[in-house]
């Protein structure tokens, strides 16, 4: 008759033998053919994948306590239908495991060794689509500024003026800083879900306003578009570490790099369809801007059409905004932060099922759910997020220096991408490609527009080797500027574009949110990517300007500036670790049982049954 014949029915579930005969019970089950056994289950068959758990443990599982009679008993939880290879039922898997620190960490395996899905697709998109409409808005300033001269300032040449161009350049990042902390800090203690989909409101907000903006005699158009940038920067800084993280706990451990790398190549995206839209626009706008001979000229039907123009710009920024809204307002919460923040054990439980299923949110059982909530409370091992708890998890030199490379390193890297990419349409003038030869205000937004699409065609891998080979790029740039020709420079230009997302670009986007435990996920990144936007700040607002120093002579040394940078930024990236192949709780440090043999598993419980 086997094991499973002899097996004696006193055997309490919690011992070995009773463990070993109920996984061979389920292993039987995964096959095709029906199995009558002896013992305690008396007919397991395999009806349908869907409801093989359901029948399995409703057969299986007699009624008899653990011997532990100060345990509390586990909240009789009502079974749910539906499961299949392809799509498991978590809660169903995970019910009859009292533990939530091993419930948390099964859950968690399961999302780590998932298959590729749709699932997955989908969460790429829903946050890639909210970064590509970041870097769109932030991207467009530099040809905003242009078109704001060529309307608003025909006295001064047709051009903003240094310290106006500068402000509205420098409004978006000084928003992005409040943004990524503000959010960053109320998605670990609110909630990722409660979070996102907000900041995207404060977007479309923010741009629907900036470009139904007028000036009037008390009131300047340059202050206006100030104040609706940097509301615009607010939101866009929460899309930063809610995007990151959120798509970070929802993937495998496998595809991570590979998803997470998906919603930041959308910036890239982003930039290129600024250019687009741009030149589209020029195109559409052809027959206007032809009729005035330069942008010092441009007055009547040529002001409104560049009017028009840079007001659609703008707003074609509040389109792909608003098509994600509502999938970012219903996507379910990430089962990590219900696990170890929330520590709410059932509702993360469902919030796997529902999520691998396409559902909105899980619905677990009440009545359960609070038992179970109380339960966790006390039993998770997890430490619970507070001030002081974050105090001392980063006073520790290993965490400390994490958060200082990926902070810092974010910071020397924006300092030069930044200082070059709000100047794309002023370098290229410099060095004589985008404007050369324009002899219409259609010719010079033309080439400006074309200009600006060339540098946008980049990719992406490693930091190191990225900061590396920026920073020879810039040596070379910097010191060989007035020795090469135009075409030369162009071609070093793009260059530098390449490699700025070929490694540092995306890797400092990404690293911030796999290498930080889940209670400080969101907050760490938030740090880190502020820093970035500091860097921006001092990269476009105290280093670019020196470029107009002894008439405009100066952009050889602002390039040798940034070089110092790059070079910095390849000591601050020995701090961050490796992180291909390796789980988010590997990654972060975050206390969670390995995985054993059901020997050890039960090897406690065998003992007392033997000493009873």
């Amino acid at each position: 008759m086997g094991f499973a014949a002899a097996l004696p029915l006193h055997y309490s579930p919690y011992s070995v033998p009773y463990q070993r005969y109920l996984s061979f019970v389920k292993l039987l089950s995964n096959t095709d053919r029906p199995h009558w056994l002896c013992g305690p289950c008396i007919l397991a068959v395999r009806k349908s994948k869907r409801n093989t758990d359901a029948l399995l443990f409703q057969k299986i599982m007699p009624e008899e306590k653990a011997p532990n009679a100060s345990a509390a008993p586990a909240a009789s939880v009502q079974r749910t239908a539906g499961g299949n290879n392809a799509y498991h039922n978590f809660h169903n898997d995970f019910l009859h495991i009292q533990d939530p620190n091993e419930r948390r960490r099964l859950a968690l395996a399961e999302i780590d060794k998932a298959p590729f899905g749709w699932y997955h697709v989908r969460a790429c998109v829903v946050a890639g689509v909210g970064f590509f409409t970041d870097s769109y808005d932030i991207f467009v300033v530099s040809l905003l500024n242009v078109m704001l001269g060529i309307v608003y300032f025909q006295s001064s040449g047709g051009k903003l003026p240094q310290s106006s161009d500068n402000a509205i350049k420098l409004a978006t990042s000084a928003g992005t800083i409040v943004g990524q902390l503000g959010f960053g800090y109320l998605a670990d203690h609110v909630g990722r879900k409660k979070m996102y989909g907000l900041e995207l409101i404060v977007i479309i907000f923010a741009t629907i306003g900036q470009a139904l903006a007028s000036g009037s005699p008390s009131v300047d158009i340059v202050g206006l578009i100030i104040f609706w940038r940097v509301l615009l920067g607010v939101g866009i800084g929460g899309d930063y570490p809610l995007s990151s993280i959120i798509t970070s706990e929802f993937a495998t451990t496998k595809w991570r790099g590979a998803m997470m790398g998906a919603v930041f190549a959308q910036q890239g995206i982003g930039q290129l369809t600024g250019a687009f839209v741009m030149l589209f626009l020029t195109l559409g706008f052809k027959q206007a801007l032809s009729q005035s001979p330069g942008i010092t000229q441009c007055d009547g039907w040529c002001s409104v059409a560049v009017d028009k123009m840079w007001r659609a710009l703008v707003g074609f920024g509040a389109v792909p905004a608003a098509i994600a809204l509502y999938y970012r307002l219903t996507i379910p919460e990430t089962p990590r932060y219900t696990f170890d923040v929330a520590r709410d054990v059932e509702k993360a439980n469902e919030d796997v099922k529902a999520y691998m299923s396409g559902q909105r949110e899980g619905q677990p059982d009440d009545i359960a759910r609070i038992q179970n909530r109380a339960a966790a409370q006390e039993q998770m091992t997890v430490p619970k997020a507070s001030w002081s708890d974050f105090i001392r998890h980063y006073s520790i030199l290993k965490n400390g220096l994490l958060l200082f490379g990926t902070a810092g390193s974010w910071f020397l890297l924006d300092v030069a991408f930044y200082g070059v990419s709000l100047n794309n349409a002023a370098i290229l003038e410099t060095i004589g490609y985008s404007t050369k030869g324009a002899h219409s205000t259609y010719d010079f937004l033309y080439k400006t527009a074309i200009g600006n699409l060339i540098i946008v065609l980049a990719g992406a891998t490693i930091q190191m080797g990225g900061f590396i080979i920026l920073t020879i790029l810039f040596i070379v740039w910097g010191f060989a500027y007035d020795y090469i020709s135009g075409q030369a420079n162009l071609a070093i230009f793009v260059l530098a574009q390449f490699f700025f997302n070929f490694g540092p670009n995306m890797t400092t986007f990404i690293i911030p949110g796999e290498v930080f435990p889940t209670r400080y996920r969101s907050t760490s990144h938030g740090i880190s990517a502020a820093s970035g936007k500091i860097g921006s700040i001092i990269g476009q607002g105290a280093i670019a300007t020196l470029r107009y120093r002894e008439g405009g002579t100066w952009l050889d040394h602002v390039l040798q500036i940034y070089a110092l940078f790059m070079l910095l930024g390849i000591f601050t990236t020995i701090f961050v670790p490796e992180t291909k192949r390796k789980t988010l709780e590997e990654l972060s440090g975050e206390d969670q049982p390995l995985p054993i043999e059901p020997d050890s598993i039960n090897g406690s419980q065998d003992k007392r049954s033997e000493s009873l």
